[in-house]
């Protein structure tokens, strides 16, 4: 049984479709980090970052913190979403590390200047709004010839980036200027772990839909 820890942003939602995915036992131990209780004593035992998501893996005593590591570490466990041979694991690899050094890092800061903070830094909702176009463009590049981002197999890749992706309105991206992330947003969306995932630890809207 895993236990996890998680509250509704890009990155729980990561873990949760992840769990989906791969059938292990897990139960939700909702973090409200809107109340703070991200920062509790007994939370930054397991997240020592005190951030969400974490897991604790009841079958050997493990807790994990950070998104990437977990999802890795749960694919090796499931047998699963990650492939076996060399060159379709660093395919994966590099679009998981693009995904945290890039996509993730950089679309929470447009959330925070243009969804939360508008009006306030023109520079950098300029900044943001030009980085933002630029890694749709990466990713819509990508996807050109490929039914998914780390080739024709649905892996953790996948996984990593789509939550971000679905919040295309706060980040005011219009997906239909990229058809090649459109398609494969929709194809993710429809897969039924997805969508249990998404709404965990509760529902708070419908998936946004280009």
């Amino acid at each position: 049984m895993i236990d996890l820890y998680t509250w509704t942003t890009p990155n729980g939602r990561k873990v949760s479709i992840m769990l989906e995915e791969t059938g292990l036992d897990y139960r939700v131990q909702p973090v409200d980090i809107g109340a703070g209780e991200q920062n509790t004593a007994d939370y930054g035992e397991i997240s020592h970052s005190h951030k969400i998501p974490a897991i604790v893996d009841h079958d050997n005593g493990r807790s994990m913190m950070e998104s990437g590591a977990i999802l890795l570490y749960l694919a090796e466990k499931a047998g699963m979403l990650l492939p076996a041979d060399e060159e379709g694991r660093w395919q994966v690899m590099q679009w998981v590390m693009w995904q945290m050094g890039n996509f993730g890092p950089m679309l929470g800061q447009a959330h925070h200047f243009l969804k939360f903070n508008p009006g306030k830094a023109p520079y950098a909702e300029e900044r943001y709004s030009g980085i933002v176009r630029r890694l749709y463009g990466d990713l819509d590049r990508r996807l050109e010839a490929r039914e998914y981002v780390a080739g024709d197999v649905y892996t953790i890749a996948d996984i990593m980036i789509w939550p971000w992706a679905s919040r295309f309105e706060w980040q005011g991206v219009d997906l239909g200027e990229y058809a090649n992330v459109k398609r494969w947003y929709c194809t993710v969306a429809a897969r039924p772990a997805v969508q249990r995932g998404y709404h965990v630890p509760h529902y708070t809207a419908d998936i946004p839909m280009p």
